[in-house]
């Protein structure tokens, strides 16, 4: 990453407002890019863009390379022709505070699939040529993808595992059999794909053009039901029906007594470091083919992972075995030509994890929500922290600032006051003036802390199965005196995006705040 002071906001794009339930890649993103360059940030944080499958999770997506089909914009679809506006009759009432995922995904696949009856009924000569094109440019990944998503189609959504055994296997003969009966549905899932990485082209290049740089995230593990466990078997502990033989997780950490059950599948690294890492470069290929920064997750798992026997009700019983390390990284760096990475360097931090992130100078993660339990020797605390890091006041995976305050020992809230010289009356503008003020590059905290919401608009409870990822951005919450106060804060401790231009006064001078 570049060192200078930068800033930026956390939001994925499903929580963004918008008439289809969900927020997409359509006209209101193109509004947050506005709101964050006029505010003068310049990074724009964003969770897994894959296909979610389970719980609607961003981190258990049916392929490490596909983008999510429900991010497709109906809006755009209709300026493409795709669409008419008598197919955007019948739509449900969605609320405007969450996603509900069980009434959103029937409808924007029945959009989906109008769009590209369309596209087979009528001519669209040219995006024909840019439709074979892309299929052409991601054919490693994308044959794969659609492939298992037709077949998991014909089996009623079932998880690979419980496939036909010669579908489950990969059998070339019952392959091409079932290509040849269903190649209208695969090349449907071709199509979705090649809808959403033409809106999410366009919208990252009108980032760019506003100075704004997308951090992407990289899960560490796949999810079992993915098309890249089905497809590449031989990568990943499966034993020979397929099915996982240890499963990734964390133990009891500060996130969870019980530890973290996650249930991935594990990597055979040494499978792995045989072909050069060649699927992992593939995949950092095709992350920075969508974002600008690669946030990779867990990243202590490169260094040493927890492996959990299958079948354990939790992730108790487990035992540490060493990742791939030096060898890994320095394989990423060398295809890569650099390391444009943020270490999530979070939980039980041992020596080697330290020594790993270091060694190729990778910046780590402060989280601000973690300084206030010990002493002022804290290492969340900001004058604590190095310049290289990443200082957050709170992720994904945390209450947010708010609820963290309301529901902490008071211990931790009388610290957190006498440290921010606070009332707590806006505890979540006051922590994110620390880390704005430290020392750190770059700084981020989650849209929740910038309108001071409490719990009921966390994104995340780690080890909760279901009800997560759900939270939307209020409509109307971009307000002007938003815009100032945040750009405020990049302007006093220079971390305005140098694209964020001068504005007038009233009478006429030009002033930055």
């Amino acid at each position: 990453m570049k060192c200078e002071r930068s800033s930026g906001i956390l939001l994925h794009p499903t929580s963004l407002p918008g008439p289809d339930g969900i927020g997409d890649l359509g006209p209101e993103a193109y509004c947050w890019l506005n709101f964050l360059h006029d505010s003068g940030c310049s990074l724009w944080q964003i969770l897994p863009l894959g296909p979610t499958g389970y719980g609607d999770s961003p981190y258990q997506c049916f392929s490490a390379f596909a983008g999510n089909p429900y991010l497709i914009s109906p809006a755009l679809l209709l300026n493409d022709s795709l669409l008419t506006s008598q197919d955007l009759t019948g739509k449900p009432t969605f609320p405007d505070e969450k996603v509900q995922f069980d009434e959103v995904i029937p409808w924007k696949l029945t959009l989906l699939d109008k769009a590209f009856n369309r596209f087979q009924t009528h001519n669209f000569p040219d995006l024909q040529a840019e439709f074979e094109n892309f299929k052409a440019e991601e054919k490693l990944w994308l044959n794969d993808f659609a492939l298992f998503m037709s077949i998991k189609e014909s089996c009623s959504e079932a998880s690979w595992s419980h496939w036909p055994e010669p579908l489950r296997k990969r059998r070339a003969k019952n392959l091409a059999e079932f290509q040849g009966k269903h190649a209208q549905t695969i090349e449907k899932h071709r199509f979705r794909q090649f809808l959403f990485f033409r809106q999410w082209k366009s919208l990252r290049e009108y980032a760019t053009g506003k100075g704004i740089r997308i951090i992407g995230d990289i899960p560490i593990f796949i999810s079992y039901d993915s098309a890249d466990a089905w497809s590449h078997p031989e990568l990943f502990t499966l034993n020979s029906q397929g099915l996982p033989t240890a499963v990734a997780g964390v133990p009891p950490d500060y996130f969870s007594p019980t530890g973290q059950l996650w249930g991935n599948p594990l990597y055979r690294w040494e499978e792995h470091q045989k072909t050069g890492y060649d699927w992992w470069i593939k995949r950092f290929q095709a992350s920075l083919k969508m974002a600008d920064i690669i946030r990779l997750d867990h990243f202590r798992g490169f260094a040493g992972y927890w492996e959990i026997p299958a079948g354990m009700p939790t992730a108790e019983k487990g035992r540490w075995l060493p990742g791939p390390g030096k060898d890994f990284l320095a394989s990423i760096q060398k295809a890569l030509d650099g390391l444009p990475i943020i270490a999530e360097d979070l939980g039980e931090i041992t020596p080697d994890v330290v020594e790993l992130r270091e060694a190729f100078h990778l910046p780590g993660m402060k989280i601000l929500q973690f300084a206030f339990s010990t002493t002022p020797q804290n290492p969340f605390l900001p004058h604590n922290y190095p310049c290289n890091c990443v200082a957050y006041t709170g992720t994904h995976d945390n209450d947010t600032s708010t609820g963290w305050y309301e529901t902490a020992s008071e211990a931790e809230r009388d610290f957190c006051r006498r440290y921010l010289s606070s009332s707590g009356a806006e505890i979540a503008w006051d922590m994110v003036r620390a880390i704005w003020s430290s020392v750190a590059n770059t700084t981020l905290a989650p849209l929740q802390d910038f309108l001071n919401l409490g719990s009921q608009a966390r994104m995340n409870f780690p080890g909760k199965p279901q009800g997560n990822w759900s939270w939307r951005m209020p409509p109307g919450a971009l307000t002007p005196h938003l815009v100032d106060r945040i750009r405020e804060l990049n302007f006093l401790f220079d971390r305005l995006n140098p694209q964020a231009q001068a504005r007038p006064n009233l009478d006429g001078a030009t002033q930055l705040i």
